[in-house]
């Protein structure tokens, strides 16, 4: 036997050790109920949280027990889809993937285990491994980075030909491909706008990680000089070559003098209100050494605010309440006032319009937890001392504003009317990430007006309504973008009048309303088509000063989009 084993070689050996483990009948049982009762509890637990947690005016059913529902959406995208066998599946297989990823985006978020587990974990991570998250990155003395900022400042060139493929590429079954060359789309609005007589100047915005790169780096790593992405320089030639001028306001950020410390918040994605106050200033006196804007007549002024917040990485961190790792940062802004004492409006009438994202309405939008009447329109308006218009929205600069100008047109609002110079301001992250599509504008006189057949209350009148859900715009998972209120766009239809009252002047209505708040879905942002909803309406007109500039997803069918829309909060329950 002794001379038996010794022909095995070491290797068979081992797999015979390692092949005949032996595991008792007591052992196996214990594992095998250890794993279940691990499986079952965590469903038992978020039921039992959700009950707990009910609202009986609204009914309810366990997350868990929506799996059992996703075929009904599926089926009827099956059955009014196109014919052939195929599409149908192609169609039907969409709607069932983009209800799978909602469905586990709401679970993650709503979570008793997320809700518990979380909070500390993070700060445990934060606080012995400096780690971040998927979307925050943690640098040196507490500084905060957005993930998207480093990678636009460390990935590939945007503009080189293999990562323009790649990126064309992405999206999913339910999510178009983008369209990933910026310098195409841009060439294609300035020519746009030159065909009206209106000169565009572009403001790629400065992201944190290009001048704060160090913060990231090693303690000693020697500053030198911003680090964009490296496609950047050849971006600014092909636009200098094609005629469009470019404000590029990193310089001034990077060598303003240090008396007021940095330009940027250590914990948010976006500029301190001096710095932004500098640029505005800059970017004035290059508009006028430009040509392209009048002289003012004096009719603006500032006031003195502090204002103190948490910045949006931190936020994003999803840390608990108590924690002391981040204080909140204190910021001096200016609000800017006309010769009457009233806040800065925007003047669909000025010379100038400025198309921008978050970086424009940090200091402008009150919901944004920085302060109101302080944002670039603004002080770009103070050191102009002229009226300004603008067009903002928080996220995808690379083409929501475009839209929404190109809908207001179309809606017969021309926002161009009158205008010498279009200021576009985005964050220089868009560049690497953003989806440049093509957005043709309308020409003039050509616009439609809106098309009829569509509720709207008239002003200072509210209508509770229930309708069904003919469709609905996405809505961000929390925590997956630096924003954190966003509004959705439902489409509904079969309305009628709850509670008695004169009938309905139509039967179906656009409807913006709050899907996020304070980086938590609300009950909006659950709803799927066909789900029958209450509502309370309002005219859009009376909350787009002050609603208008948050992030908002809109309808994919353009005709919607042109529709007059209305305002919606679910009513409250006497």
């Amino acid at each position: 036997m002794a001379e038996q084993d010794r022909r095995l070689s070491r290797e068979e050996v081992a797999q015979l050790e390692i092949g005949h483990t032996a595991i008792g009948r007591r052992s196996a049982w214990f594992l095998t109920l250890t794993l279940l009762a691990c499986l079952i509890a965590v469903p038992i637990l978020q039921t039992v949280h959700e009950w707990r947690h009910r609202d009986a005016e609204s009914g309810w059913m366990p997350q868990y027990w929506e799996v059992w529902t996703m075929g009904a959406p599926a089926l009827d995208a099956f059955r009014g889809s196109g014919p052939g066998l195929w599409p149908r599946m192609k169609a039907a297989n969409a709607v069932l993937l983009e209800r799978i990823h909602r469905y586990e985006s709401r679970l993650e978020d709503e979570s008793i285990l997320t809700q518990t587990l979380l909070g500390p974990t993070q700060l445990l991570l934060l606080r012995h491994l400096g780690v971040g998250n998927e979307q925050a990155y943690l640098g040196r003395d507490g500084w905060l980075f957005y993930r998207p900022g480093v990678d636009y400042c460390t990935g590939p060139g945007f503009l080189e030909a293999k990562q323009l493929a790649r990126r064309a590429m992405e999206g999913n079954e339910w999510t178009p491909h983008p369209q990933p060359d910026p310098v195409k789309a841009i060439l294609d609005f300035h020519g746009q706008l030159e065909a009206r007589g209106i000169r565009l100047i572009l403001m790629p915005t400065t992201v944190k990680p290009t001048l704060y790169w160090s913060r990231l780096a090693p303690e000693g790593t020697p500053w030198f000089e911003p680090v964009h992405n490296r496609s950047y320089a050849t971006f600014l030639e092909q636009l200098s070559a094609a005629g469009v001028t470019v404000f590029d306001p990193s310089e001034i950020l990077a060598f303003a003098p240090q008396l007021k410390g940095a330009s940027y918040f250590k914990t948010d994605t976006h500029w301190r209100p001096w710095a932004m106050e500098r640029v505005a200033a800059e970017l004035a006196a290059f508009v006028r050494a430009q040509g392209m804007a009048l002289e003012g007549d004096a009719r603006w002024f500032r006031r003195e605010h502090l204002v103190q917040g948490m910045g949006d990485i931190a936020v994003m961190l999803s840390l608990p309440e108590d924690q002391a790792l981040f204080e909140e940062e204190t910021a001096q802004i200016h609000p800017v006032f006309d010769a009457d004492g009233l806040p800065f409006s925007p003047d669909p009438a000025a010379e100038v319009l400025l198309l921008g994202d978050s970086f424009s309405n940090i200091f402008s939008n009150e919901e944004m937890g920085w302060g109101g009447h302080a944002g670039l329109a603004e002080q770009l308006a103070y050191a102009l001392q002229m009226p300004v218009d603008r067009i903002i929205r928080n996220d995808s600069g690379a083409h929501a504003t475009r839209r929404m100008l190109a809908t207001e047109m179309s809606r017969g609002r021309d926002r161009l009317a009158g205008k010498r110079v279009v200021i576009w301001q985005f964050a220089a992250r868009e560049l690497a990430m953003g989806d440049w599509q093509m957005i043709p504008l309308p020409d003039p006189g050509s616009a439609s007006a809106s098309p009829g057949g569509f509720l709207v209350p008239g002003m200072g009148a509210r209508r509770v309504v229930e309708g069904r859900l003919a469709a609905a715009s996405p809505v961000p998972v929390p925590g997956s973008v630096p924003y954190k209120d966003h509004i959705r766009s439902l489409h509904l239809i079969d309305l009628v009048p709850v509670g008695g009252g004169t009938a309905l002047e139509a039967d179906q209505a656009v409807v913006y309303i709050w899907s996020m708040r304070d980086n938590r879905w609300t009950a909006s942002a659950t709803w799927e088509v066909g789900d029958r909803v209450r509502l309370e309406l309002s005219p859009w007109s009376e909350y787009e000063g002050e609603l208008g500039t948050i992030n908002r997803s809109d309808l994919e069918d353009f005709e919607l989009q042109l529709a007059d829309p209305c305002w919606g909060e679910v009513p409250v329950s006497p």
